[in-house]
């Protein structure tokens, strides 16, 4: 198992979400912004590359015999779209869990395969932190691995931009970092 970022390891039930992965990996980003606004814009990232890729996308999955619903573009979300109740959904994921500020973890099951994306942030000093995006993966069906293999290389790249993108973005400092550098 490869190492895993502090600030990630700590987030209650993550022993459960990697047992038995069949692909696990983690991007990073430094930023001043908040962690809602690192998902908003990690999950709404969709140049025109991308979308012409999602287009791609969308053919092979036929050809596997999955669904979905057309190609889709996502508009860019605002940090206050982004739900941190269990049970809510964002996008393609639904909440598992989340602490503001902290992490919050969605997941996604199709017959195929299912995710867990983990987004942390880990203080750096009083402005900035450390974004890591985590993708964990398991395979549900025989179509898990052969899809998965073909979209690895720009899952990579996607959720690399992605990330940096979302942390580039100015943010007043969350309330706990204000609080904590007010008491130094």
């Amino acid at each position: 198992m490869m190492a895993m970022p502090a600030c990630i390891a700590h987030i209650p039930g993550m022993d459960a979400i990697l047992k038995d992965a069949d692909h696990v990996d983690v991007k990073s980003a430094v930023g001043s912004t908040s962690l809602r606004a690192v998902v908003a814009g990690t999950f709404t990232y969709q140049p025109r590359w991308v979308t012409a890729l999602v287009a791609i996308r969308w053919a092979f999955v036929r050809l596997l015999g999955m669904t979905q619903d057309g190609v889709l573009t996502a508009p860019r979300a605002q940090p206050e779209d982004v739900p941190l109740q269990p049970g809510e959904t964002f996008e393609f994921l639904t909440v598992k869990m989340a602490e503001p500020d902290r992490y919050w973890v969605g997941s996604f099951d199709d017959k195929h395969l299912s995710a867990d994306v983990a987004v942390a942030a880990e203080p750096l000093d009083a402005q900035r932190r450390r974004f890591y995006v985590m993708t964990v993966v398991h395979y549900n069906h025989w179509t898990g691995p052969l899809y998965f293999n073909v979209i690895r290389p720009f899952h990579h790249l996607i959720v690399f931009l992605a990330v940096r993108s979302a942390a580039r973005q100015t943010a007043e400092p969350p309330a706990a970092l204000a609080r904590e550098e007010g008491s130094r």
